[in-house]
């Protein structure tokens, strides 16, 4: 059905009075770049950016963030932070930012969906498994942000903007960036080079001030939410507590040290560092912490790696994984080269439908298994795992044969 063209006029003169209230630093939906070309969109009901938001939605490997570690994997409780939960968060933090600054909501959580899509099995555990392994079968370093930039440009060819594609690539949660300015220019030369950069490793900021938000953003989400889960399942407790920085009890006014004291730490962490983020960046050209609340949030990340990341409670089964990493690697190389199609990596990677026969076509071996492992959940990484290793029992009878 067609909008009537009375209605369609007054929808674009609202997009457009909506467009002239941004800020000038913000990404405009006009601007927008796909590898390809600038074709007509209907920039009304679903303008690029937006359209992007729903292209990583209705993906694979979006449909994957489900059963994907965000810090505590091999635990069983449902009160505990996912992959798919982060990525909302992010974009939620993200949009209160920039609604706030002026910028374009829709590239914000375009980027924010889309940011974490190439993290592996086991979070950051996997992620160092992959990156030896990577190493070892002469393949570039393993960085999250390049796989998710992978899985939606190359495997899934979403055709997504170059905006959204240079946020994702990025962003790096990790990083203690008092300050973030744009960088780089609206070209896929300049995103290639980026790219090159981290895969170096290197690091490279955004081309958008949406961007930086949504790296800013992604640093602040899990402070508080990984201490709450860390809590939550016991992996440190009251002695812990009290190494916990005497500069951060102070910016989020927390009263003692006891596990009580800390049972809304997300909400005050969040509350608090937005409005922070929001009162340096609002007249500023960049996106930027306070100095008090950028020391705060670097000594809050050193206590979460060396009391919850670190923890030996955590890392208990880290041999066990890394074989398991580094047996289906082999094996996933050895089935591609044996062309035994009825194996996992056929079933689900090289024959499945929605991946892309170019990508197929000129993807390596090694390159193949480094894919197939890196977009698995956690309970299909295991199943397949069991599947490699276990003989298959026949029920009743052999039939089919």
């Amino acid at each position: 059905m067609e909008i009537p063209p009375y209605i369609a006029d007054r929808m674009a003169r609202r997009m457009a009075d909506r467009e002239s209230l941004l800020s000038p630093r913000a990404t405009r939906n006009a601007d927008y770049i796909r590898r390809s070309g600038f074709k007509p969109e209907e920039p009304v009901i679903r303008p690029p950016f937006f359209r992007d938001a729903d292209r990583i939605v209705h993906s694979k490997a979006y449909s994957r963030y489900i059963d994907k570690t965000q810090v505590f994997y091999l635990v069983e409780n449902d009160h505990i932070t996912h992959r798919v939960l982060h990525v909302q968060l992010v974009s939620k933090i993200g949009r209160t930012i920039g609604r706030a600054l002026g910028l374009n909501e829709d590239l914000i959580e375009a980027i924010a969906l889309g940011h974490d899509i190439g993290h592996v099995p086991y979070g950051h555990l996997g992620e160092t498994f992959l990156d030896e392994l990577c190493a070892e079968h002469g393949l570039r370093g393993f960085w999250h942000n390049v796989q998710s930039v992978r899985s939606l440009d190359d495997i899934e060819e979403c055709d997504l903007t170059l905006q959204v594609l240079d946020g994702i690539l990025c962003h790096n949660g990790e990083s203690n960036n008092h300050t973030l300015t744009i960088e780089g220019e609206a070209d896929w030369d300049s995103f290639e080079s980026k790219l090159r950069k981290i895969e170096g490793g290197g690091d490279a900021h955004p081309l958008t001030a949406e961007g930086c938000v949504v790296r800013i953003a992604d640093s602040i989400s899990y402070l508080g939410r990984d201490l709450a889960d860390a809590l939550e399942v016991e992996v440190i407790g009251e002695r812990d507590l009290e190494d916990f920085p005497e500069n951060c009890m102070d910016l989020f006014g927390i009263a003692g040290r006891k596990r009580e004291a800390f049972s809304d730490i997300n909400r005050k962490v969040l509350d608090i560092l937005i409005r922070d983020i929001i009162t340096e960046s609002y007249d500023a050209d960049c996106i930027a912490f306070s100095a008090e609340a950028s020391a705060c949030v670097a000594a809050f990340k050193e206590f979460n790696m060396e009391h919850i990341y670190s923890n030996q409670r955590l890392l208990a089964n880290r041999e066990k994984i890394r074989f398991m990493f580094r047996y289906l690697f082999d094996r996933i190389i050895e089935d591609i080269e044996d062309e035994r199609e009825n194996s996992p990596v056929y079933e689900d990677l090289i024959n499945a439908p929605w991946v892309s026969p170019r990508y197929v076509a000129t993807a390596a071996p090694a390159e193949l298994a480094r894919d197939f492992i890196a977009g698995m959940t956690d309970r299909y990484f295991e199943w397949v795992f069991r599947r490699s290793i276990l003989p298959e029992r026949v029920r009743s009878r052999y039939r089919g044969w």
